[in-house]
């Protein structure tokens, strides 16, 4: 056991994946499958995952509770897709963790849903059973452009899917889109944005289009004769993301990471706990967890290498664990049974170290508003002061932070301060 165990245990914050879609978009690359798929492979569905995870949120309750239920800040539903879950059975999943878990007084419980399936009584009882942020993945709203995406909705169905997470009393909800798309121009960009606002959203995540290889909007875009139309090129993705963030400046909202927009007061707090190096415990299939040592009571490490090996977790405190979930859904549920899951039956498991976190929480700092400590970047002056004077990092004499323009160029500038 850890040396300071017995000192109140850090909150966590929790991560639960459901692995079903209605159908897979031509872009995804996150471990999901169709609902079809997982009614046929004998895994039994939505009701076998949803007795599964109860089950495996009543094993971490066990292992992280030896001095009483393990206290949680933030739960985010994400996935795949949670608004297929049955009604009944989201409801059981968020008694499960109060149960279990202690989740604190105004804990944000967030879950993903897509307009078609995100239906009245869903978002009822979501609300009803204590979510209270919605994240809408509505990635375009124009119907050609969801067509060419794989998306199963219309942007009708995202207007309507908004008034009736609003008539259900979600006062808190995003919306996911999508730029730099097939064929897309600034002006199509920026006019997605004041259609987006006229929504009434509290909270935009943006994200420019990512070609997975592999996926099948990948394989259309590297083949000259599959009639995609073209990606935008450099100077028109520039101008998206800086046009764009400068529409979002102007509508009140704070452009506090490289993608995400929110008006004052609604920033996602479970992804800026992760952001900032806090714990966070992954459930259900593909779930990534990453734990300090010392949240890691001596049950949940009691089948890893003893001490003293060269994969022993716990031998410096300082350093987290990182792991994996079995990704298929029939693999994950038999592990949960035997009660096998977790670190120590992890072929994915990395022991991280005090320097591995330091970079990560650099590489985090910079893609967020909360920026870099200056003190945590020697070495790299020179590079610092280009930054400050070509505009594309600020400071207060303490921290960097980078610009929107310097957000622009963020991989290459982090990959320069923090891993070389």
């Amino acid at each position: 056991m850890p040396a300071n165990a017995d000192s109140p245990p850090p909150e966590l914050s929790l991560y639960l994946h459901a692995p079903y879609c209605r159908a897979r978009c031509r872009y995804c690359a996150f471990s999901s499958r169709p609902v079809a798929q997982a009614e046929m492979d004998g895994s039994g569905g939505m009701d076998a995952y949803v007795a599964t995870l109860q089950d495996e949120i009543a094993l971490w309750g066990q292992r992280l509770g030896a001095s009483g239920p393990a206290p949680v800040s933030t739960v985010f539903f994400g996935g795949g897709t949670p608004s297929l879950l049955p009604p009944e059975g989201l409801i059981a999943i968020l008694d499960a963790l109060r149960r279990h878990f202690a989740l604190a007084p105004g804990a944000e419980i967030t879950m993903e849903a897509n307009p078609e399936s995100a239906t009245p009584e869903l978002l009822r009882a979501a609300r009803s059973g204590g979510v209270n942020r919605l994240s809408l993945g509505v990635q375009s709203l124009d119907d050609t452009l969801l067509a060419l995406l794989g998306r199963p909705h219309t942007a009708a169905e995202a207007a309507r899917a908004v008034r009736d997470a609003r008539g259900a009393g979600f006062e808190n909800l995003s919306l996911d889109l999508i730029w730099g798309l097939p064929g897309q121009t600034p002006e199509h960009w920026l006019h997605t944005l004041r259609a987006a606002l006229g929504l009434g959203p509290d909270h935009l995540s943006c994200y420019g289009l990512s070609l997975e290889p592999g996926t099948p909007l990948a394989l259309a875009a590297a083949d000259a004769h599959s009639g995609l139309p073209p990606l935008p090129g450099d100077e028109a993705l520039e101008r998206m993301y800086l046009d764009g963030g400068a529409l979002l400046d102007a509508a009140g909202f704070e452009h506090y990471e490289i993608s995400n927009h929110a008006r004052p007061g609604r920033r996602c707090r479970h992804n800026l706990l992760c952001w900032q190096g806090r714990d966070y415990l992954g459930l259900g299939p593909a779930a990534v967890s990453t734990l300090r040592a010392r949240t890691l009571c001596a049950s949940a490490l009691s089948s890893l290498p003893e001490p003293g090996t060269d994969t022993a977790p716990g031998a410096h405190d300082s350093g987290s664990l990182r792991w994996t979930n079995p990704e298929v859904p029939t693999q994950w549920a038999a592990a949960v049974r035997v009660g096998q899951i977790g670190p120590g039956h992890s072929s994915s498991r990395e022991e991280l170290s005090a320097q591995q976190l330091q970079q990560e929480g650099l590489m985090l700092g910079l893609r967020t508003c909360l920026g870099a400590p200056l003190n945590e970047l020697a070495g790299h002056e020179e590079l610092v002061r280009t930054l400050l004077e070509r505009r594309l990092a600020t400071t207060d004499g303490t921290r960097l932070c980078l610009t929107r323009a310097g957000m622009l160029l963020s991989s290459s500038i982090i990959e320069a301060l923090v891993f070389e």
